[in-house]
């Protein structure tokens, strides 16, 4: 089964609470798992961010919601209980508790008045703010890669070279920005390449291509590419394109003992992006949350 909206835990949740006995976040998140019979790979699965379990993360806006519209009650850190409202409300035994049957709530209206009418259609569909402004951090993120490779491509062969020179110092790799700059050079058919180090104090080599190419790169180019490491004593390589490598040319590198990494123009957009090369920040959202470590007990 698919991972539950928070619309859908907050019924369950609250007749976990009926017991009125005191319970922890953590407590109430395992026993609905268990209840939702999610699979292991299910609790595992993260939000678009990485930092924190997608359904941990509703379970707990489910809690946030339920308290605001004043069904449970924070009782200590991480720890909640019923209220008489809710012991009145499970009285009633509704279907379901959704944002709709909370906004009949003043308490619940007011949290929702104050948080600028937080109400687009995702979030009363059943997603949490924190998966709203992932996924449209992800939307906005693959925009930005989609365009970056064409714009790359329009680019002169010297800002190329400079481009490459700059990603792979960003990466860590070259050594110093100078130490790049004159290991990396034009090389004619549309694209640059050179010998850097592979870390700052040079103890190995890698030999770089790069191709500013419209056409996906095959076999023969990156079997050309594979053989000139010998040439350049070099054993790592680093082919680069705005394009895309055919599936022969990636399995090829699959079955030689060379070790050869190649980025196409989606991965290397990617890159741009993780390492801000080319990219420019357009605007910084820093989200925050109670510190329960700080309160303690006194929560």
């Amino acid at each position: 089964m698919t991972i539950p909206d928070y619309q859908s835990i907050m019924l369950p949740l609250l007749r976990l609470a009926a017991d009125d006995q005191e319970h922890t976040v953590s407590e109430a998140t395992d026993i609905l798992a268990e209840q939702f019979k999610l699979t292991y790979e299910e609790r595992k699965q993260l939000l678009p961010s990485g930092k924190q379990a997608t359904f941990d993360n509703r379970v707990g806006w489910s809690k946030t919601y339920l308290t605001k519209a004043g069904f449970l009650e924070n009782t200590g850190r991480a720890r909640f209980r019923i209220t008489p409202r809710g012991v009145e409300v499970l009285a009633q035994d509704p279907q379901r508790i959704d944002w709709s049957f909370l906004k009949q709530f003043p308490e619940f209206v007011e949290f929702q008045t104050a948080s600028k009418k937080l109400e687009p259609a995702a979030i009363s569909g059943g997603e949490s703010p924190e998966e709203i402004m992932d996924a449209s951090y992800q939307s906005l993120r693959l925009t930005l890669a989609q365009d970056l490779p064409d714009t790359v491509k329009k680019c002169s062969p010297h800002f190329f070279e400079r481009l490459v020179v700059d990603l792979l110092v960003a990466m860590g790799y070259g050594g110093t920005h100078k130490d790049a700059a004159q290991a990396v050079g034009r090389s004619g058919d549309g694209g640059i390449d050179g010998i850097i180090k592979e870390d700052k104090l040079g103890l190995d080599i890698v030999y770089v291509q790069a191709k500013r190419w419209e056409n996906s790169v095959s076999r023969p180019t990156v079997q050309a590419f594979a053989g000139s490491l010998d040439g350049q004593m070099a054993r790592r390589g680093v082919l680069i394109t705005t394009s895309q490598f055919t599936g022969e040319a990636r399995d090829y590198v699959k079955r030689i003992d060379k070790k050869i990494i190649l980025i196409d123009g989606e991965q290397l957009a990617e890159l741009m992006i993780e390492h801000n090369v080319g990219v420019s920040l357009v605007s910084a959202y820093e989200g925050k949350k109670i510190d329960a470590d700080y309160f303690g007990d006194g929560a």
